[in-house]
């Protein structure tokens, strides 16, 4: 009875030490699965909002440039002749935590997240990043071309609470520490996102492809 008082009054050391051993031996011990919440369900509970979250002592890391990805349709030039089009291309970028879960699909993770970082930096956190234009490509005949993006990212680290109501697994608190990776504003710490023109040859069944029907002779477009 003493026990349960003193982590029920607010021992939050002691109740953050045990939570975060807990959650560590959730993770590598069978036995310790069914007493201990895993990392995943104490995200559900802070996105669900059963769980009363906050995201403490956020850090912010160095921005860097994220990897490309294609963001448009590829056009396939099966003519003689260079073939240069407009083509149009868009892009979304959203944020994942730290074993790679998206936090943008829905619930309150992405806004306590905003919420620790403006606190803490006066200036806003964003969890996804959405954008689109057109350009212009050239492709040389036999290959195919698209465009690719690469977009400005940044990770914060932090340590989650997780408050309860009433005691679950045992305790009012638990705790554990994450990093979420997420699109950053373009310029930060100096770094800019970055749009280019790809292209690579065609394959071998890509040309025989290209020799029948429609496509002959011709460039297209398909949809990626």
């Amino acid at each position: 009875m003493t026990k349960h008082r003193v982590l029920r009054n607010g021992g939050r050391i002691v109740a953050a030490a045990a939570a975060i051993c807990a959650v560590t031996a959730a993770s590598t011990s069978p036995a310790a699965a069914d007493d201990q919440p895993t990392r995943e369900q104490l995200t559900a509970d802070c996105a669900s909002g059963e769980g009363k979250c906050t995201f403490n002592s956020p850090v912010l890391g160095k921005a860097y440039l994220g990897k490309f990805h294609q963001v448009s349709d590829a056009l396939y030039n099966c003519s003689s002749s260079t073939a240069t089009q407009s083509m149009s291309w868009s892009d979304s970028v959203g944020s994942t935590d730290s074993v790679g879960v998206s936090v943008t699909a829905g619930g309150n993770i992405a806004g306590i997240v905003d919420l620790s970082v403006t606190a803490t930096y006066n200036h806003s956190w964003t969890s996804t990043h959405t954008e689109d234009s057109s350009l212009t490509m050239t492709v040389r005949p036999g290959e195919v071309g698209w465009i690719s993006r690469a977009q400005v990212m940044q990770e914060v680290s932090g340590t989650w609470q997780t408050h309860y109501d009433s005691p679950k697994w045992g305790h009012y608190y638990w705790f554990f520490g994450d990093t979420i990776t997420g699109p950053a504003k373009n310029g930060t710490d100096g770094v800019s996102n970055a749009v280019v023109v790809k292209s690579r040859k065609m394959t071998s069944a890509e040309k025989k492809s290209c020799s029948a029907g429609e496509k002959a002779g011709k460039a297209f477009v398909q949809q990626r």
